[in-house]
């Protein structure tokens, strides 16, 4: 790492508990507080200290117009924030932040997410993300197109059930699992990520200023994000093209040395196609958090895998991490990050 004031650095994360249901409500108020409450006292900071706000969460979601706005309980508006939001997962959120640091707009940023799955059918929810003219009447929910997606990679050979599985299993017994029934055939229940309630956050600093509020940053050495066509009929669904160019320009291509990779794939199948695009080496440990498949708090999942890869560096157990982050179905947009330790 070089001595720039535009270096920015993770200097703290945290997170609500995963659970598959809280009685707060939908605004994310009662998880966020919390976590916000525990990057203030683990960084010596207060609200004064941060100069710029950015959060990601879904109006549909909270079955509320502007959730937003009422989610900045959490933080007190008085005295006056810098804030600002975007409609989708809370990565996106960053990335906006990392600009506004980039541009010298401000020093350091809060970035945080949050998501209320349990709030309504979630896999109905997500069917408001498709076309609104052709293929959301439709109502073909969350996991009927997932299934679609496994389905054809399993027709054309790009990966079996067996593979889906041991996703799924990590050290388990795959066997075990091959054996449960289907629920989204040929999606079986640990193929699919968990309804979960949680928030996530991250601070963000740059320079020295990042060095004095934490003793091992995690550098961001790059970050970029894609997309590819919302018509699922115009694009395969078993390969991620977004995800291969947004990794190749934080990458330039060498993806040889990364310690873990945290891989926001809310379906077993997923995980796959991610590695292959990525083009992630054998050496590299992928999802030690756990990954979607564990949790999946809706709006903050991709900003945990930012703040795990994070975390890992940190907590010196890692010197280079990717993190990647998805929104929209079928892996539709796709986010990734580069993140090392200052003397990598």
């Amino acid at each position: 790492m070089t001595d720039n004031a535009t270096d920015i650095a993770v200097v703290g994360f945290a997170h609500a508990p995963h659970v598959p249901e809280t009685f707060g409500t939908t605004n994310g108020v009662e998880m966020l507080v919390p976590c916000f409450q525990q990057l203030y006292d683990r960084l010596g900071i207060t609200k004064s200290d941060i100069d710029f706000w950015c959060s990601g969460s879904s109006d549909y979601l909270a079955g509320r117009a502007f959730s937003f706005i009422s989610a900045i309980d959490a933080i007190g508006a008085v005295p006056p924030i810098n804030e600002s939001h975007v409609e989708m997962d809370a990565a996106w959120a960053l990335y906006e932040a990392w600009v506004k640091l980039r541009s010298g707009q401000a020093t350091t940023a809060l970035v945080y997410g949050f998501g209320k799955s349990s709030a309504g059918t979630l896999r109905q929810v997500l069917t408001m993300q498709l076309d609104p003219y052709l293929v959301a009447p439709l109502w073909p929910d969350a996991w009927s197109i997932a299934g679609l997606q496994a389905r054809a990679g399993l027709d054309a050979g790009r990966w079996t059930e067996r593979d889906m599985a041991a996703v799924a299993a990590g050290d388990g017994d795959v066997d075990s699992l091959l054996d449960q029934p289907y629920v989204a055939d040929p999606l079986r229940a640990h193929d699919i990520a968990p309804i979960t309630d949680g928030a996530a956050a991250i601070v963000l600093a740059v320079g020295d200023r990042a060095r004095e509020l934490c003793e091992r940053p995690a550098w961001i050495t790059g970050m970029a994000h894609r997309i590819d066509t919302p018509v699922l009929g115009a694009r395969d669904l078993t390969v991620s093209p977004s995800t291969a160019a947004a990794a190749k320009a934080v990458t330039g291509g060498d993806v040889s040395d990364f310690d873990i990779a945290e891989l926001h794939a809310p379906f077993s199948h997923q995980q796959l196609i991610l590695a292959e695009a990525i083009g992630l080496k054998n050496g590299t440990k992928v999802n030690p958090s756990g990954g979607a498949l564990a949790a999946h708090p809706m709006f903050a999942a991709g900003l945990e895998r930012i703040g795990f890869a994070a975390e890992a560096i940190m907590g010196g157990s890692a010197n280079r991490a990717l993190a990647h982050a998805t929104s929209g179905p079928a892996l539709q947009q796709n986010l990734v990050t580069v993140l090392e330790s200052e003397n990598r």
